[in-house]
């Protein structure tokens, strides 16, 4: 049996676009051919996938790095390099994207097929061709490409059920799904015996069927932490209706009243929205000795209880089948009049309009070092040096004026720098002049 993985964290990187080339054309009888260096390939993008056939985040137990490859540099004769491809990954149906540089949900992955762009592919740099002018026909400059993106992201996995089996541990959560589905969970007659969520398909009629979600027992404390229920919490958040297994026979003990409000507050305290979904009591066990007079006493707590006591309450054994019927009945009449509750809201900043003064993004950050040097760091600064290829002079010339156009040697000589002085662009650096 596959171990159950539904959270992991993974690095991706999308392929760096090829180089563009510097290249001449050399024909007899054609003088002064020009430019003939073409434009690097398209690098590869690292898109996610959903692949019905899994159930698990497995997969990345051992592989969390994924990269693309690189386009292909560009060639003689304006032939421009082939793009790379894209490299795919697949996930299960119900996984959840999260940046963890940004705290944002990029994508909630639900449909088989469904795909997400998660890393883009750099361009590719363009060749000498595309800079040729009726002044400088052949001139010895292009770019390097264009690197991809990486990002650092976290797959969450909620699993696609349409209704919630939530409760104390050994309750018959497990027993129950084995009845109305064709599932075969673990059954045992100690506490945790489920320690994956456990999916069954559950048939009514012809015409009407749905995806039930065993999950493990939850005791008091699991939002907190305790047991294994802040593990698997996260799977109810998709399930439209929760049928809430309270043992009626209060064989270990327990007050049937009094598991169903420790749940209901560990719902609360993991959140707050669960509460709103729609909920069914199922009175489990019927068969035991004592269970008749625990349920009449059980529903004259919950006329107490404003929230809880307009909830339907049906009394069911698993063991004998007493009350199934109209439980599944029930079920699949709520399901039809409840909608799909959003995972989550649109990002508040979308609906939101400023109206004031917003500085200028920097494009550039300078820093002075020990060594008396300066670096100078930004993501636009550092794309624009790795795609300057250094190995031609009109190109150190061309990242010269850019580097003067976007305000750096100015915004160096405001912070003290003098003629001279070394400055840093990553590995690189050059001197100063004033």
């Amino acid at each position: 049996m596959s171990i159950f993985i539904d959270s992991t964290k993974i690095i991706v990187k999308a392929g760096k676009g090829g180089d563009g080339m510097v290249a001449f054309r050399r024909e007899k009888y054609v003088p002064d051919g020009g430019a003939a260096g073409g434009d690097g390939g398209r690098g590869g993008s690292v898109i996610l996938i959903v692949d019905e056939g899994l159930r698990t985040l497995f997969d990345f137990r051992y592989n969390r790095q994924f990269k693309a490859a690189a386009g292909e540099n560009g060639k003689s004769k304006g032939m421009h390099g082939h793009a790379a491809k894209d490299s795919y990954i697949k996930v299960p149906p119900g996984t959840v994207v999260r940046d963890l540089d940004t705290d944002k949900i990029l994508g909630d992955l639900t449909e088989n097929g469904q795909t997400l762009i998660i890393a883009k592919s750099g361009r590719g740099g363009r060749g000498n061709i595309r800079f040729a002018t009726a002044k400088n026909p052949a001139p010895k400059l292009a770019e390097n490409g264009e690197p991809g993106q990486e990002k650092a992201i976290e797959l969450e996995l909620k699993i696609l059920a349409d209704v919630g089996l939530i409760g104390l541990p050994s309750v018959g959560k497990s027993t129950l799904l084995s009845v109305i589905s064709a599932a075969r969970p673990k059954i045992g007659a100690y506490h945790f015996t489920t320690i994956t969520p456990n999916l069954g398909m559950v048939n009514v009629n012809d015409s009407q069927s749905f995806v039930v979600a065993d999950l493990p027992g939850l005791i008091e404390g699991a939002s907190a932490g305790a047991g294994l229920g802040i593990q698997f919490l996260r799977h109810i958040e998709r399930a439209r209706i929760l049928l809430h297994i309270i043992d009626m026979s209060g064989v270990e003990g327990r007050n049937p009243y009094e598991d169903y409000l420790t749940i209901m507050s560990e719902l609360k305290q993991y959140d707050l929205c669960l509460l709103e979904r729609a909920q069914i009591i199922v009175a489990g066990k019927m068969d035991m000795p004592n269970a008749k007079e625990n349920l009449a006493d059980f529903k004259a707590k919950l006329l107490t209880n404003k929230i809880a006591k307009e909830t339907p309450i049906f009394p069911i054994s698993s063991i004998t089948k007493q009350g199934l019927t109209n439980l599944l009945n029930k079920t699949a009449e709520l399901l039809e009049a409840t909608p799909t509750f959003p995972l989550y809201n649109e990002e508040s900043e979308n609906d939101t309009v400023y109206y004031g003064f917003q500085t200028e993004k920097k494009h550039f950050e300078i820093k002075r070092l020990p060594d008396a040097s300066w670096e100078l760091y930004g993501a636009e600064v550092e794309k624009l040096f790795a795609m300057t290829n250094f190995n031609h002079d009109e190109t150190i010339k061309r990242f010269a004026r850019q580097l003067r156009g976007m305000g750096v040697e100015k915004q160096l000589r405001a912070c003290g720098a003098q003629n001279g002085d070394i400055v840093h662009i990553g590995e690189f650096e050059f001197e100063f002049v004033d």
